[in-house]
């Protein structure tokens, strides 16, 4: 590779990178850290650290001030128009549609590309997620049947895929590529049906002006995509739009994350965009000019989707910053003796733990294999019915969408007794499945079996051409 005087590309713990080095070498993040945090586990830690944080806040001398930030008010506007919302609000309608915007990335790109565009393979995760969905509803409604808390049904019908995946990382059996795909698939279908749910039944009622609005502006984004429209730009402003619609309708604003994530070009670009690539960067070589830079940079986002573009921007963000602000922000409850006893007896409590826990592992379980037991589809690679069960416990971590949705269907103390359920069910989830799938990988391993060596040498004397 031939350098000039700025010298040759910069390096970043053995990774090179564009640009010439700095004069000045910083210290960096090692290699094993930068690796740990690009994972989900780094991202369930965030969120575990942020959930401590605020239950130690909440019980603290301070909890006063921890009511006092989340209640402040923030907002902007421009003549006779404007938008006024307290922090928590700004937390869980705006900042938590980036939240939904990447789930709806995820779902268009395995949808497109990925593992769900294959009917056997997603047959039993799919069915198993329905399971998840419709067993802890039911659970829960048969403690609260008949009361003012039955409406919070809907709190019990999701998985946290964060701390789900994260958990599966840290403590999960030795080689879990398989089992963590099945379970990402199950979490996924599982997060259509929660968002479907949270739409649908969980709203303020509408307003059909707005709504139409809404509308109109979806019809938009498909037709930024039938034009092949490959920039970000017009569908990030037309996905603000849009939210400040969603926002106005009465449906959940956090909608709008989602329609923008679905919508997005996914397929990958023709090869003429991907081949015309390296002629710009000639170009570019040729002469290094502010316009020639310009044309190179267009070239190369041009050969990438938009969603996947998209994604490696949010991600980070919504992964590192916005759950766990989410979790700051609607974790903390108190839990002084007078909170915890009145959770003891509170049939929402118990609704909710019960139903995260048992729901799941019988809905999962019993959905999934009725699943393999028709043929409908089969369980990939060396999973087995045991691992099955194990992630069907572990699914029962019902945390960023439960308390979601809790924040939509309670208030006052249902709504704090509904949130010691769903850390109370989470944290036997976690642990239970965490525990089932260690032993179950001992006893069951998913790592596939060492190749059979050669064949040994026939015994002396050996004879030429035998």
């Amino acid at each position: 590779m031939a350098t000039d005087a700025a010298g040759p590309p910069s390096t970043d713990a053995g990774r090179t990178l564009p640009g010439p080095p700095l004069r000045v070498r910083l210290p960096s993040v090692s290699p094993s850290v930068r690796d740990f945090l690009a994972t989900e586990a780094g991202s369930a830690i965030f969120l575990l650290a942020a959930t401590v944080l605020a239950l130690a806040w909440a019980n603290s001398p301070l909890a006063g001030s921890y009511d006092t930030l989340w209640s402040t008010s923030a907002g902007f506007h421009l003549g006779p128009f404007g938008l006024d919302l307290d922090l928590h609000h700004w937390v869980n309608d705006a900042a938590m549609a980036v939240f939904f915007c990447v789930v709806g990335l995820e779902i268009n790109r395995e949808v497109t590309s990925g593992e769900l565009r294959d009917r056997r393979t997603i047959a039993v995760p799919a069915l198993g997620a329905l399971g998840g969905l419709a067993v802890p509803a039911l659970i829960y409604l048969a403690f609260n049947a008949g009361t003012e808390a039955a409406h919070g049904w809907g709190v019990v019908m999701s998985t946290d895929t964060a701390f789900l995946v994260g958990i599966l990382a840290l403590f999960g059996p030795a080689c879990p590529d398989r089992l963590r795909l099945f379970l990402l698939t199950l979490a996924i279908v599982d997060d259509i049906g929660a968002i479907t749910v949270m739409a649908v039944f969980y709203n303020d009622g509408v307003d059909l002006v707005a709504l139409a609005v809404a509308g109109v502006l979806v019809a938009g984004l498909v037709a930024l995509r039938w034009l092949r429209v490959w920039r970000l730009t017009p569908y990030a402003l037309v996905g603000i739009a849009l939210w400040l619609a969603v926002n106005a309708s009465g449906v959940h604003a956090t909608l709008a994350g989602v329609l923008v994530g679905l919508l997005l070009p996914s397929r990958a670009m023709p090869q003429s965009q991907v081949d015309a690539v390296p002629r710009w960067a000639d170009g570019l070589v040729a002469d290094t000019t502010a316009a020639r830079e310009r044309l190179t940079e267009l070239a190369a986002r041009a050969a990438v989707p938009a969603s996947e573009r998209l994604q490696r921007v949010l991600h980070p963000w919504s992964a590192y910053v916005i759950v766990p602000v989410f979790g700051l922000a609607n974790a903390g409850v108190r839990l002084d003796a007078e909170a915890l006893r009145a959770a003891a007896t509170s049939p929402v409590t118990i609704g909710v733990a019960v139903a995260l826990v048992a729901g799941n592992t019988i809905g999962i379980t019993g959905a999934a294999t009725l699943a393999i037991r028709t043929g409908l589809g089969v369980l990939p690679g060396r999973v087995r019915w045991g691992h099955l069960v194990g992630g069907a416990v572990l699914a029962g971590i019902g945390f960023t969408i439960s308390l979601f949705i809790a924040e939509l269907a309670f208030e006052g103390a249902l709504r704090e007794q509904a949130k010691i359920g769903i850390l109370a069910g989470s944290l036997v989830a976690a642990v239970l499945g965490t525990v089932l799938l260690r032993i179950l990988g001992d006893r069951l391993p998913l790592c596939s079996p060492a190749e059979d060596p050669p064949p040994g040498l026939p015994p002396r004397p050996w004879v030429a051409g035998s």
